[in-house]
């Protein structure tokens, strides 16, 4: 065991786990941040997504130990003051979810999209969200969501 201090939604935490353990683990148990899901384990489907460096991440195939001093954001760390992120309002206006469970990793994929291509075209929007995977098909609907969110941050 160590302890191992990572900066997650803009704050510093300490935890004593096995430097191996991974991310996702420490997010979920230890920090109690359930946004995140395991999903395959596999890093496969993006429902354990969480941003590091403004990059979208698969947290349940990285070690802990990799994040040290990264800041991390969470699917909890997008709402700032009470104010959901204009990526999360358009998912509620444009009905995405209907599980729900991949919704993080939608979220979280689409916000580094964003950051990245403020203004996308729907080709763009399939190549940035491809291998993040939604059992219920809400694809379309996800794309809606994100030129949505994309009008409202320009």
């Amino acid at each position: 065991m160590a302890n191992i201090t990572l900066r997650v939604n803009g704050r510093a935490h300490t935890v004593d786990v096995e430097p191996s353990t991974p991310l996702l683990y420490v997010l979920r148990n230890d920090l109690e941040l359930t946004g995140p899901r395991f999903g395959c384990g596999l890093g496969q489907c993006g429902a354990c997504t969480v941003l590091i460096k403004g990059e979208a991440v698969r947290s349940c195939i990285r070690p802990v130990s990799a994040v040290v001093n990264d800041e991390i954001t969470t699917l909890e760390g997008l709402a700032q003051g009470g104010t959901l992120h204009p990526l999360q309002q358009a998912w509620i206006d444009e009905q995405v979810p209907q599980c729900g469970f991949c919704q993080n990793g939608q979220i979280l994929t689409a916000k580094a999209l964003l950051d990245k291509t403020p203004n996308p075209t729907d080709a763009q929007i399939r190549e940035g969200m491809n291998g993040t995977l939604c059992r219920c098909m809400t694809y379309y609907r996800i794309q809606a969501a994100i030129k949505l969110a994309a009008r409202r941050l320009a």
